[in-house]
């Protein structure tokens, strides 16, 4: 039998996965972090990337985070992200838009407050296009 661990990934707006994993992987602030069975706890902020889950079943789950916090304890990895998405129901056709006006704001050297949320947006849409890529990579298999 396969040893897992509980994983629970929320957002602001709803639960976004809630289910039993052999491996979790984040984009921590300090680079990617891996999350198998037994790991130490510990808390740490996680940047604008991904998240993914590796079901007991062999599953590969593919979520787009904007950033937020990722705690672990002995028997439960909690992801609770700013906004989360699945690889699955993101639009890539609103990504790729939110994406030009966020690089047309930072081009264009708007107001400070309005280059920090472009660069922000730009971060959160960046994830989202790499969450579809690694989706569609991971299909052709």
């Amino acid at each position: 039998m396969t040893s897992t661990i509980r994983c629970d990934i929320v957002s602001a707006e709803q639960q976004i996965f809630s289910g039993e994993a052999t491996l979790v992987v984040a984009t921590g602030e300090l680079g990617e972090l891996g999350i198998a069975p037994k790991h130490a706890p510990l808390i740490t902020r996680l940047k604008p990337g991904k998240v993914v889950v590796t079901t007991a079943a062999g599953e590969q789950l593919d979520f787009a985070i904007s950033g937020g916090i990722l705690e672990v304890q002995p028997q439960v990895v909690t992801v609770l992200a700013d906004t989360a998405i699945r690889a699955t129901d993101i639009d890539e056709a609103a990504v790729r838009k939110a994406k030009e006006e966020a690089e047309r704001v930072l081009a264009n050297r708007g107001e400070a407050m309005e280059l920090a949320e472009a660069q922000q947006r730009l971060a959160e849409v960046t994830a989202q296009l790499q969450a579809l890529e690694r989706l569609r990579r991971n299909l052709k298999h």
